[in-house]
């Protein structure tokens, strides 16, 4: 249950390696033969991810992505971004469509990575998470819906000191909260790159801002909004799960709550208003 726990499946792929020297041949190997079995030369979905310095993150969450049980068939593109560390070299070791963008910032290799797809759908996923075996399933299944334009998921953060599953799931649940209140009018502030999916034909339409700050993602989002709807993949078994580590820069886990609720605080007569913002500042996940 992950209220009390990270998710078994997790400890499998949570590789315990610093650096890409010390990533053992047979991993890659084994990552391989699953990346040939589930990946397809005419894909459905492509599934986008932006990497800069990720030299072992990558590793995992291509790991994850490598166990997806579905019949959609999907292709896996990793944009470096100008990394400084050894993330070439990981990618170069994986079957995956490897680009490299020396722009930094994730609006530019996510735009790249969009116009190199050859999928309808586009599916964006992070360098530093990981992804359970039905998360494609489940954001095609509600991107596939009547009308819909783009989706967003749910997501989850894998335990660590100071931040035990029990407190991160309060977390989660006043943080989803949250959303649905911001979903009446204002989604974009939702949808994060970490679990985010679209129409490529529409996405291409409106393109990523070419910025090196974050936000690209929703904003994205905004742009969308002219041509459909956006709706949420409420699915808790396709949740993505990331690491805490943007939680740790404000400092304790209370310090992360009373940021969080004093953030939302001030923008909550905000969320009831169907006014465009020209420029979205996002949470960090």
């Amino acid at each position: 249950m992950r209220q009390f726990k990270n998710p078994d499946w997790i400890a499998d792929i949570k590789f315990e390696y610093e650096s890409f020297e010390q990533i053992p041949s047979h991993v890659f190997d084994s990552i391989n033969q699953d990346l040939d079995r589930v990946q397809s030369k005419e894909p459905l979905a492509s599934i986008v991810i932006s990497a800069w310095n990720e030299e072992v993150n990558i590793l995992r969450t291509v790991a994850s992505l490598s166990r997806m049980k579905t019949q959609i068939p999907f292709e896996i593109i990793v944009i470096n971004n100008n990394s400084q560390d050894r993330t070439q070299d990981t990618i170069d070791r994986l079957h995956v469509k490897g680009l490299f963008q020396e722009k930094q910032g994730c609006g530019f290799a996510r735009q790249m990575g969009q116009e190199q797809a050859a999928g309808k759908y586009i599916l964006l996923a992070d360098a530093d998470c990981y992804y359970p075996s039905c998360w494609v399933d489940e954001m095609v299944k509600v991107l596939q819906e009547p009308g819909v334009v783009c989706v967003y998921g749910r997501y989850s953060f894998i335990s660590e000191e100071g931040f035990p599953r029990w407190k991160l799931f309060l977390l989660e649940m006043m943080k989803d909260a949250f959303a649905e209140i911001r979903h009446i009018k204002r989604p974009y502030y939702n949808s994060f790159g970490l679990s985010m999916g679209f129409i490529r034909e529409y996405g291409l339409k409106v393109g990523f801002v070419p910025s090196r700050w974050r936000g690209d993602d929703g904003q994205l989002c905004l742009g969308l909004m002219e041509y459909g709807k956006i709706k949420q993949v409420r699915s808790n078994k396709a949740r993505a799960w990331t690491a805490p580590r943007t939680l740790k820069r404000t400092g304790t886990f209370s310090q992360v709550v009373k940021e969080r609720i004093l953030i939302e605080a001030k923008r909550f007569t905000g969320n009831f208003n169907s006014r465009m913002p020209e420029n979205i500042s996002m949470l960090d996940e």
